[in-house]
């Protein structure tokens, strides 16, 4: 029995063992011999004190479980909520939902929040003053998403997207610097989840950009930086042919791209293939229509 008493109290924090010290005297005190009949008392004295801390601390154990697992179980009907409201476009909904979650230290809320607060300042209904604010608000919603969890690829995809958002505010300097953070970012959120298409459809556009940067963007890069980032057409339609493979016809930009870089490597008979799919494909969002706008003027280009 002293044995058992011994493994008890090494399980127990410093603090549980002095709740324990606590509880014992109590017991001793309260429950002795003399003060119970005589049937009790002979039954209390069978028992070592030690199981009635126990019972305590199971039942502490039980209801803490009860509370932590209905606390995960809300959170997962509220990001449940938050999925269906974005499925659906309800930005505005969405932002109301999750902004109740700022303060939040949990980065499933937090880059979710990113998201909706990013889409916003892309609407065209939104003025641009609002537009700045918002950028910068979501920007801070991925640091503290990273903050809160590292290991989630859609904290670092967001982050990529949202840094390379506030770049457009800070001048041709600070947006080329951040280009390489958002690579990083981007080649991290693919490798913790190498099925997210997105972030390897970012990455193309990435790719994309920097092979279609102009001659004198060129020169200031090299005069900023002494090794400017850089990429090619092929880089690009590889990532965009990748982030099909994982999820095919996810995405109208994707299906664009993929016609504009076969477009930029002299393949018309790809570009036609792809730039028609983009412009037949149903458009549920304000940048599917932007995506069928485009794709329309590329086809006349190309007699398609």
């Amino acid at each position: 029995m002293e044995g058992m008493t011994v493994m008890f109290r090494m399980a127990l924090s410093s603090s549980k063992r002095a709740m324990l010290r606590g509880w014992n005297r109590l017991s001793r005190k309260t429950y002795s011999k003399e003060s119970l009949p005589k049937a009790y008392g002979h039954f209390v004295f069978l028992l070592p004190v030690a199981p009635l801390p126990c019972l305590f601390y199971e039942a502490y154990g039980k209801n803490l479980l009860f509370r932590v697992v209905h606390a995960k179980e809300k959170d997962e009907d509220i990001l449940e909520q938050a999925d269906y409201l974005y499925g659906t476009g309800e930005t505005d909904k969405l932002y109301k939902l999750l902004i109740q979650y700022k303060d939040s230290d949990n980065a499933e809320f937090l880059w979710r929040l990113a998201r909706t607060t990013r889409d916003l300042s892309q609407m065209s209904k939104t003025v641009a003053e609002d537009k700045k604010k918002l950028t910068y608000e979501a920007f801070e919603y991925t640091k503290k998403a990273l903050e809160a969890n590292e290991a989630c690829f859609a904290a670092h995809k967001w982050y990529a997207i949202c840094i390379s958002d506030v770049g457009d505010y800070e001048g041709v300097r600070k947006k080329i610097g951040n280009a390489f953070i958002v690579k990083d970012h981007l080649l991290r959120a693919i490798e913790l989840n190498p099925k997210d298409a997105t972030s390897i459809h970012i990455l193309g556009l990435w790719c994309f950009a920097f092979a279609e940067l102009p001659w004198y963007q060129r020169k200031i890069a090299a005069v900023l930086f002494a090794a400017p980032p850089t990429s090619t057409f092929e880089e690009a339609l590889a990532y965009f042919l990748k982030a099909e493979e994982v999820d095919s016809n996810f995405y109208s930009k994707n299906l664009l791209m993929l016609g504009k870089s076969y477009m930029m490597l002299n393949n018309k008979n790809e570009a036609l293939f792809w730039i028609s799919k983009a412009k037949d494909y149903p458009a549920h969002t304000e940048e599917d229509k932007q995506v069928q706008t485009e794709a329309a003027e590329l086809l006349k280009k190309l007699g398609g």
